[in-house]
C-alpha cells in the first residue's frame, strides 16, 4: 500500500473527490464525521494503515473544525479494535462513525469530557465500489431448534454480506450458543429483531437444520443443511409453500468449485476430532504410552472404521494423543490415506469402490463377511470409532452384538453414524451413552459437531457465504439448473420438486 497516496482532507469538495477516487480504487472505505458543536459539513476519509506508525497521539486532521486523533497506545491495548479516536473536549457530543464491514471502533475523550473507552455503534456502512455487484437481498438468521447451539451465520460473515449491500435480520439470541451476542451482530451491521420479523422480512433464510415449511413464505430461499431430495414428503411441503430449497446435504463434494461450500465436510472434520476426545474421556485408562516410577502404561489401541473426512480426522487426532491407531475402509484407495497419517490399515479382504466421496454399498453376503471378520479382529482394541454413513439411508451395521461381546470390559465404542435411521453399532442410541452387560461403553454420537458450537458455526458460516456468493453472482438469487452446483443443491423451486435432470431456464427468485 502506497501510504503517500492516501488523502487527508478537511474541505467538503476535496473530501468528495478523495472519497470517489478511493471507492473506485479500493472498494468500501471508512468515514468519520463529527456533529454536535461541529457543523458536520466536511467528512474526512482515511485508511487505517496510514496511522499505525508515528507519534503515539497523532493528529489526523479536522472534521468540521473538530480535531481528531488516532491513539497508537490504545490500539495496542485493545487488540481486537481496529481504530481508536480521541476527540478534543467539547466535541464529544454528536460524534458518529460510519465504517466498512471489517472494522470496529472505540472512542475516548480528552480532558474533563473524557468518559473512558467505549464501543461505538457502527452506522451507515459505505457502499461497495463500482466494480462490485451490489446484492439486492435481505438475509434472515433465525435461532435454531432447542438444543442446537450452532448458528448459521456469525457476525464476521454478516459484515461481508452487509459490505456487499445485503440487509441482514437476525433473531435476538440466535448466536448465543456460539458465543455471538446481539451487540456483535448489531456492530456488524445486522438488525436484531424478533423471529417473526426475521422470517417475514427476509427473502433468503439461512439455517443449520431445516425450518418448518409453514414458517416460510412464497418466493423465499432456504439455504443450509435443509434435507435430502429423497425426503419427498418434506420437500413437497416446501414446494407447495413456494419455497426454494438449497440444501448443502446434496452438494457435489468432489467438484473443486464447491469445496468452499462443503458444510458436510467442515462439520464432519470437527465431529471426527471431537469423537476422539469423547472416547478419551470415557476410556478408563490413558491414550499415550506413559512411563512412571510405578511402571509403564501401555498406549490405547484405537480402531477407526471408515476413512472419510470424519474418520481421517479421528485417526489423526488419536495419533496425536499417543494411541496406537488402526483404520479400516472398504474403499481400496483409503489404505494410502490411512497409512499417510501414521496409522496401520486393518485389512479384512473386503473392498468396494464408491462415488461422490462415499463408499459403495456392500451386498448382503459381503456385509455378513465384513461383520464376521470385524468381530474376530475387534477384540484387541480398547477404543472403536465408527464413521460409516450412507446419505439419506440406514448406515451399515459394522459392530454387532457378537463383536461388542469380544471387547474387553472398559472398552469404548463411539458411533458417529448414530441417528434415527440407525447406526454402525448394535444398540447405539443417538445422544445417549450406555454400558453393555459386558462392561463396554457405547456412545451414540451423531451430532458431535454441534458440541463445538463456536468452531462449527465459524466454518459453517463461511461455507454459507460461499454458497450465497455463488447464488447472488448477479446481485439477486437466480436459479440456473444448467450450473452443476445448483442442479445438485436446488431441491425445490417455483412450487415444484426439482430433480437433477431439470435443466429448464428458470426465473430469478422473487
Amino acid at each position: 500500500m502506497d501510504k503517500s497516496r492516501l488523502p487527508r482532507v478537511t474541505a467538503t469538495a476535496a473530501a468528495e473527490r478523495a472519497i470517489a477516487d478511493l471507492v473506485a480504487r479500493r472498494g468500501p472505505l471508512m468515514f468519520v464525521q463529527a456533529g454536535g458543536c461541529c457543523d458536520g459539513s466536511a467528512p474526512m476519509c482515511f485508511e487505517l494503515g496510514e496511522f499505525l506508525t508515528g507519534d503515539q497521539d497523532h493528529l489526523v486532521g479536522e472534521v468540521g473544525g473538530c480535531p481528531v486523533y488516532v491513539d497508537q497506545r490504545q490500539l495496542e491495548a485493545w487488540p481486537h479494535t481496529d481504530l481508536v479516536l480521541d476527540v478534543e473536549p467539547g466535541y464529544a457530543d454528536g460524534l458518529s462513525l460510519a465504517a466498512g464491514p471489517d472494522l470496529h471502533f472505540v472512542t475516548r475523550y480528552h480532558g474533563a469530557d473524557r468518559r473512558g473507552p467505549r464501543r461505538t455503534d457502527i452506522v451507515n456502512s459505505t457502499a461497495p465500489s463500482a466494480t462490485t455487484t451490489v446484492w439486492s437481498v435481505v438475509v434472515g438468521i433465525p435461532t435454531e431448534h432447542p438444543g442446537e447451539q450452532r448458528v448459521s451465520l456469525l457476525p464476521e460473515s454478516v459484515r461481508k454480506l452487509v459490505g456487499r449491500g445485503a440487509g441482514v435480520l437476525v433473531e435476538s439470541g440466535a448466536g448465543a450458543g456460539a458465543y455471538a451476542t446481539d451487540s456483535d451482530y448489531a456492530a456488524a451491521g445486522a438488525q436484531v429483531v424478533a423471529r417473526t420479523e426475521v422470517l417475514a422480512g427476509s427473502n433468503v433464510v439461512t439455517c443449520v437444520h431445516p425450518l418448518e415449511a409453514a414458517a416460510l413464505h412464497d418466493g423465499q430461499l432456504l439455504v443450509g443443511l435443509a434435507g435430502r431430495r429423497t425426503d419427498t414428503e418434506a420437500m413437497s411441503r416446501y414446494a407447495d409453500r413456494g419455497v426454494t430449497v438449497v440444501s448443502l446435504d446434496e452438494l457435489p463434494r468432489k467438484l473443486s468449485r464447491a469445496q468452499a461450500m462443503d458444510a458436510l465436510t467442515s462439520q464432519a472434520n470437527l465431529a471426527g476430532y471431537k469423537a476422539v476426545l469423547v472416547a478419551a474421556t470415557a476410556y478408563p485408562s490413558a491414550f499415550p504410552l506413559l512411563m512412571t516410577a510405578a511402571g509403564t502404561l501401555r498406549p490405547a489401541m484405537v480402531l477407526v472404521l471408515g476413512a472419510g473426512v470424519a474418520g481421517l480426522q479421528a485417526i489423526a487426532t488419536a495419533a496425536r494423543l499417543g494411541a496406537v491407531v488402526h483404520g479400516y475402509d472398504v474403499r481400496p484407495e483409503a489404505r494410502g490415506e490411512i497409512e499417510s497419517l501414521g496409522a496401520k490399515f486393518l485389512d479384512l479382504g473386503i473392498t468396494s469402490s464408491g462415488s461422490g466421496g462415499y463408499a459403495g454399498e456392500l451386498g448382503t453376503d459381503e456385509a455378513s463377511r465384513q461383520q464376521a471378520r470385524l468381530a474376530e479382529a475387534i477384540g484387541k482394541f480398547d477404543v472403536v470409532i465408527t464413521t460409516a454413513q450412507v446419505p439419506g439411508r440406514t448406515p451399515p451395521l459394522l459392530v454387532t452384538e457378537h463383536a461388542l461381546a469380544r471387547l474387553r470390559p472398559g472398552s469404548v465404542v463411539v458411533d458417529l453414524a448414530s441417528s434415527g435411521l440407525g447406526g454402525n453399532v448394535a444398540g447405539s442410541v443417538p445422544g445417549r451413552t450406555d454400558t453393555t452387560p459386558y462392561g463396554v461403553t457405547v456412545v451414540g454420537a451423531g451430532e458431535l459437531a454441534g458440541t463445538i458450537p463456536a468452531a462449527a458455526s465459524l466454518v459453517y458460516s463461511r461455507n454459507l457465504v460461499s454458497v450465497l456468493e455463488h447464488l447472488l453472482a448477479d446481485g439477486r438469487p437466480t436459479i440456473d439448473l444448467d450450473d452443476p452446483i445448483q442442479s445438485a443443491v436446488v431441491l425445490t423451486h417455483d412450487h415444484h420438486l426439482v430433480t437433477p435432470e431439470d435443466h429448464d431456464e428458470l426465473q430469478p427468485v422473487r
